[in-house]
């Protein structure tokens, strides 16, 4: 399943520009949130991924909740509207685990 979010405090926490990692996230910015699940599987910080139906890869960048389980978080920016048009989807994705070389 794949949602929406933004940078926005209502959504996030008092910072809401800075991701899981630290990295200073702003509009435009294909970014991805992953459940904690999924970092087991590979989808671990800066990995690229693709999602059926989007143009271009996604680099992972932020975690979510804990509460969460089998599911991404698409990152868009302070386009609340967007997010909200876009909902909660199944959704596919790609990507190739990344070695330690990477």
């Amino acid at each position: 399943m794949a949602s929406a979010y933004n940078s926005v405090p209502d959504q996030t926490n008092e910072h809401p520009n800075t991701a899981a990692w630290g990295d200073r996230l702003s509009p435009g910015m294909k970014a991805v949130a992953v459940s904690r699940d999924l970092l087991r599987k590979g989808l671990t910080y800066g990995t690229m991924i693709r999602i059926e139906g989007l143009e271009g890869r996604y680099m992972v960048m932020d975690k979510m909740h804990k509460r969460w389980k089998q599911k991404i978080d698409i990152y868009m920016g302070n386009d609340v509207q967007a997010a909200l048009d876009w909902g909660v989807r199944e959704v596919t994705i790609h990507w190739t685990p990344r070695t330690e070389d990477d």
